[in-house]
Formats: C-alpha cells, structure tokens, sequence
C-alpha cells in the first residue's frame, strides 16, 4: 500500500543516518529562514502542504498568530527537545505535552520575541541559554491558532521555573527518538465538523504521548531534516 511503502522508504531514510549531527542538520536547513505566513504555506500538523489545502476549509479563515519555541537542547552527543505538560485547568489544549508558547501579543516584535517571551513566562527559560536558528512554516490547528515554530538551541545547564498555572511539568525526549520514523505512528483524526477524516502522527514516550500540533511540527523538523516534501 502506499502508507506502507512511505513507511518503509522514512525507515530507509533513518537507517541510513544513523550518526547523524541533527543539531548541526538543523541549523543547515533552517539557514536563512523566515517566519511566512501565506495561507497557502499553511500546514496542518503532520500533513505536508499538498495535503494540508485538501482539508483547509475545517479551519479557521482567519486563525489567531501565535509562536511556540521548538527548544533543542544539546547535551553534547545526546540532543533532546524539551517539551512541557500543559496544565489541566487551561481553556486550550488542557494537559496535552505542548512547546513553551501563545498568542502573538501586540507589544511582541517578532513570533521569536513571542515564543521567547511565552517560554520565559511559562517554564522560565532565560533568552540567555536560548540561540534561535530559524523557522518552521505555520501551522494551523483546529483551536483557531496559526502557530510560528521557532526552532531554537539551548545551552545545557538552564533551570526552569515553571507557571503552576500554564504547565504542569517540563520533560525532554531524545533527538533520536523523536527523529526515528518507527517512532511515528500512524492516527486517524475525523473532522467533527464534516466526513473527512486526516492521517496524522503521535509519537509515544514511556508513559507520555505526543500527538497533536507538537507531534506533527516535530515530524515536519524531521522530514525537513532528511529532504522529505513539506
């Protein structure tokens, strides 16, 4: 089948970086790269850009800008993204593991300055420890947000002071687990609001699951990383 031959094919593509420097790929493919917004770039989480225009019209017209900040962390030889476990009483998106962000605020410069900000409120992460090497394409989710990813490196050695009121935990998950294809796992999402229905991806962790926006703008960063089509 062809999901069962593009799984194989990701598989192919994995085994064949096995050693792979995915900070330094990163910052490769990131180079030079701005926040765009056009809503014809916009990505549903998980699906690529052709994909993503076939179920456009399930969204918001006009989705409200937010960033988060895709941290990166590098443990010298054992890079990890540092993810947050939402709070249960949130109005969006309760309990779900999430990247630090929000809203875009009137006062924010840029979607860096806002996912800055957000993670400085959120968990405490001085801008500091934090370098931002580029962006992802937009991101639109059901909730009414178009989210900027701002992927970043962070400097080990950082301490976090969480909001008892945004997150209820911070975790990090290898690089190369997050970036393993037989780590993402195949999920039917229906569209409430039509007969439709989307192959997305999670990517589970020990006793934590990743799904969602999170999980798919980390297998967007994936297929960027390896020259798979956004």
């Amino acid at each position: 089948s062809p999901a069962a031959a593009s799984k194989a094919a990701r598989a192919a593509v994995a085994e064949g970086l096995p050693d792979t420097d995915w900070p330094a790929r990163i910052r490769e493919r990131l180079a030079g790269s701005r926040p765009r917004h056009d809503a014809e770039d916009w990505l549903v989480p998980g699906l690529t850009v052709a994909e993503s225009r076939a179920y456009r019209r399930f969204f918001p017209a006009e989705p409200v800008p937010a960033a988060v900040l895709v941290p990166i962390v590098e443990h010298p030889g054992a890079p990890t993204v540092l993810l947050t476990q939402r709070g249960m009483q949130l109005r969006h998106h309760a309990g779900q593991i999430s990247f630090p962000g929000g809203r875009i605020e009137p006062h924010d410069d840029s979607p860096a300055a806002a996912a800055l900000r957000e993670a400085h409120e959120e968990i405490g992460l001085e801008e500091s420890c934090v370098s931002v090497v580029g962006f992802l394409p937009d991101h639109v989710v059901i909730s009414g947000f178009r989210v900027t990813p701002v992927v970043a490196m962070v400097r080990p050695g950082f301490k976090l002071f969480l909001d008892a009121q945004e997150v209820e935990d911070t975790f990090e998950v290898p690089l190369a687990f997050v970036f393993d294809p037989q780590n993402h796992r195949p999920r039917v999402h229906r569209f409430r609001a039509a007969d439709a229905e989307a192959r997305l991806f999670e990517i589970p962790y020990g006793d934590r699951n990743i799904w969602g926006a999170t999980a798919g703008m980390l297998v967007t960063l994936y297929r960027l990383c390896v020259g798979e089509p956004l």
